[in-house]
This record gives structure tokens, sequence and C-alpha cells, in this order.
């Protein structure tokens, strides 16, 4: 899982990578650092730390900053660097995992040795990527809204929540009223504002124009337009009533970012490295790769192109087919299977994923899945969560939009991906999983044998991989990039 990018106030991944979670130890007793999305630090003394789970570290953690008991399905411990980020199940002992960080960097990345040698962990109190959304907005408690509208803004700091300019200056605004409070008219907002502008904004709208005649509108410096669209949503910011104070009413504004915030279909995701292939171009058709990040949650999987800052691909679970190749000598690959078209004619679309973190994302996807099967009661609010706000105050129910601006970031751009498309018989079988909407086709092994088998001159027969419950019909192939390969029997276990 890729770590966030761009300038957030946050330190960097130089410093970040020695960062430690052990600061002594001793012969029995160790201090255990656990760090906030915030980088606020929690110190812990603890007894037997070689030993010592996530589920006893998680409690301790949850006792000192005194949260409410539904913190335990909030958050999880993270063992996260800039090379590797892994959330932490409860039975697995974090210093024992540390001590073997190397080992998953050679694994899970293509890490550089001099930066294997160099990189060093730390622990994160921070979301659990397994907690439902719509169980969010019921939290009362202002400290776990808190600290996660800490970590959601950061993510939208750093560009790793690709947002559009106008939900940037709007979650900016509220970020405004957090720190600086309610909207005064006059000149000491606007410089506030002026001065923190990187703590409100990504750094690519924190650009500032300079104006020679600026000056004769009182301002010294033209505002830009992340600056000007920042103060009239600032404006824009709506008090609700409250007899405790502004402080008091803080909470209402964490809610309100966070429900922003699910707007954007990766809110929540886990986040892995990969790469993908470039559409070919010019005369001579070269292609190459971008670097992409792949964002998976439980409602689906996200794409997204790591310099441009936009969704390439987007899809739900009933949308997609997958599965992840690991060939010897080669590249591991996230496949991802989907409808889509080509020149108006319907096809199914291949897209590969270069990643030594294939693995983990083939077993995110299916434990996402397994979990949406399970459906989970609404019941009522758990006591210590604390009462209901009033009801005005409170967010609608969450639906996300069903309609996005012309050329929205979280829009997928799948012609900026280079995919293989085929077609296939609607009568041939299909192999599927429990609980996810049947895709209407899955040849995927066709694609790859047309490059391997010449149809009228055939191989052997034990040349060909197993294709269970699937019939190969050349006839049906439309477009075949020539650099695939073929995945050996035991690789060819397409889920659904």
């Amino acid at each position: 899982m890729d770590g966030t990018e761009g300038s957030t106030g946050q330190p960097g991944p130089a410093e970040r990578s020695h960062r430690s979670s052990v600061s002594s130890v001793g012969a029995r007793a160790a201090d255990v650092l656990v760090y906030l999305a915030d980088d606020t630090v929690v110190p812990l003394a603890v007894e037997n730390l070689p030993s010592l789970s996530a589920h006893e570290l998680h409690r301790a953690v949850r006792e000192v900053l005194q949260l409410p008991d539904i913190a335990l399905d909030v958050f999880a411990l993270w063992l996260v660097s800039p090379l590797l980020e892994v959330q932490l199940k409860p039975k697995h002992q974090p210093y024992k995992l540390g001590r073997q960080w190397p080992e998953l960097l050679l694994r899970f990345t293509s890490a550089p040795d001099d930066d294997v040698a160099m990189d060093e962990p730390f622990l994160q109190f921070r979301r659990n990527v397994f907690f439902p959304k719509r169980r969010e907005l019921q939290i009362r408690d202002e400290e776990v809204l808190r600290l996660l509208y800490e970590e959601a803004k950061g993510n939208v700091l750093a560009a790793r929540y690709p947002c559009d300019v106008e939900d940037c200056e709007a979650l900016g605004a509220l970020v405004c009223r957090v720190q600086l409070g309610p909207y005064q008219p006059g000149q000491p907002a606007a410089c506030a504002l002026r001065e923190k502008l990187d703590s409100f904004l990504p750094a690519h709208l924190c650009k500032r124009g300079q104006g020679l005649f600026a000056a004769l509108r009182g301002r010294g410096t033209r505002a830009g337009p992340g600056e000007q669209g920042l103060l009239n949503a600032y404006r824009q910011v709506q008090e609700v009533g409250s007899d405790g104070g502004c402080e008091a009413a803080l909470g209402t504004h964490y809610r309100a970012y966070l429900f922003k915030c699910h707007e954007l279909p990766f809110y929540g995701c886990a986040f892995f490295h990969g790469e993908v292939d470039k559409p070919a171009q010019g005369f001579l058709h070269r292609g190459g790769r971008k670097p992409v990040s792949v964002a998976i949650s439980l409602e689906g999987v996200h794409v997204i192109d790591s310099r441009e800052k936009h969704v390439l691909l987007g899809l739900r679970f009933q949308e997609l087919s997958w599965d992840h190749t690991s060939p010897e000598e080669e590249e591991p690959i996230l496949w991802l299977e989907f409808d889509g078209d080509s020149e108006g004619t319907p096809v199914n679309k291949l897209l590969k994923i270069y990643s030594k973190q294939a693995e983990l994302m083939s077993s995110l996807i299916e434990y996402c899945i397994e979990l949406s099967q399970v459906a989970e009661p609404a019941g009522p609010q758990d006591s210590a969560t604390g009462p209901p706000s009033d009801p005005s105050s409170s967010p609608a129910p969450v639906e996300r939009p069903k309609l996005r601006r012309q050329g929205s970031v979280v829009s997928s751009r799948i012609q900026h991906l280079s995919t293989i498309d085929y077609v296939e018989d609607a009568t041939l079988g299909l192999h599927g999983a429990a609980g996810v909407t049947p895709h209407p086709a899955s040849l995927a092994h066709t694609a790859w044998l047309s490059q391997h088998l010449d149809p009228e001159a055939g191989r052997p027969e034990e040349a060909l991989p197993r294709l269970p419950l699937r019939t190969v019909q050349w006839d049906k192939i439309l477009t075949v990039p020539s650099s695939q390969t073929i995945p050996s029997s035991s690789e060819c276990r397409w889920q659904r």
C-alpha cells in the first residue's frame, strides 16, 4: 500500500523512514510510540513487547485517549513506512512483524536494496479499512470524529484523495472553520488564511498571483483562484446553534467534512502501488507504463493516476472479475475484467496492473466481497457514542451522487488505459464467486492463447492450459496486444 504524496505539512518520506515505534527496550519493559493521523505521538509503557498482540496495543491506545468502545471497530493499528503500509489483524504481533519488515519489503515492493536497508516502519492508529461508511456518520463522540477528520484531511491535502477544485474549496472552508473559528469579514481572517493556505488546500491549488496593482484593493497580493474560492466557501459555512459555544460545535463540522469526503469513491480505501500500460501512441506505437495507486474498499476498486491525480478506472465489485498471476521470472499481475465497448461494439476488457502487491490486492478484494455478503443490521446506536445530536445538524443519509461534473477527477478515463478487448459467445460456461452478480462474459484466457496458438496449425494438447467450463472460439477475438503471456494452469482461477 503506497505512501502519501505531496506537501501536507507532515514529515516527508525521508524523515518518516527514520521513525521508530520502539524508543527503548529493557529487560521487560519498552516504550512504544503509536502515531495518530495528525502526527501526535501516544507513548505506551508495555511489558513483554515481543509477544504483545495488536489487539492489546489497540486497547492501550484507546485507554490513553479515553475513546469509547466504538473505536474498537472504527480504528486499527497499521505498520507504515514510505515503502509499504499494512493494516494489522488483532492477533498480529507488531514487534515481530517489525523485525520481519525487510523480508516483507523484498516480497511486496520493488525498492532498491539500499532503501530496504534504511526503511523502518512505525505504528499508526488510523481508520479501519473494513469499517462501513454508513456506520461512520452514526458516531457522536467528538474525539473519534476528530481523529477521522484529521486522517481524511491529511489524505485530501496530500492529494491521495483526488478532488475537484470545488470540492477542495468546500473541504478547505470547513478546515478554516475548525482552525480559525467562524468567518469574520475583514482583513485579519483573510491574512490568516493566506499565511496558512497550504493547511487548507492541496499544494497545486496554493499558487498565488502577484498583482502590481493589487495594493489598490487593500490586499497587497492578489488572491489566487484557489484562495478566492476558499474565501467564498468559508463565508458560506453554516453555523449550527449550540448552547456550548463554538468549541461544542466542532463535532458538527468534523461530521460535515467526513460527509463531504464520503462523496469520494475512494474514501477509506487501502492503497497499493502498481503500474499499467499506456495506450500505444505515435507512428511507432510506443507505449510504456504509468505509475498508479490502486484503492480498494468495501465497495470496489479504483485505479488512480499517481502523477495526474485523477481516476483512470472505477469499478464496483458487481462490475468486475479479477485474479492475480505470479509467473516465474516475471512480474506479478493483478487482472481486472469489466464490460466496455470498442467502436460501439460491446466487449469485455482486461486490464493488467503490474505490482508485487498483486497478491495482497487480490486477497483484499476477496475478503471485501465476503464481508459484503454478510448483511450488517443497522441497529440502535451504541450508547458509548454519546447521545444523538440535533437532527438539524446531521447530514442527510449517505448517498453517492449519481451525476458528476464533466471532466471530474473522480470519473473514469478508460481511454487513458491500454486494455485487452474481446467478445465471447453467450453460451460459454461461467465460474463465479457466490453473492456477486455474474458477469455476462468471462473468457479471459482466450486472449492469452491467441498469441501462442495458431488456430489453423494448432499445438500439442499438453501445451495448452486447462480452461475449466470454457471453450476457445478464435473468431470471437477482437484485439489482442502482442506482448501478453499465458499463465500456468495452476494460475487460471478467475473468480467472480
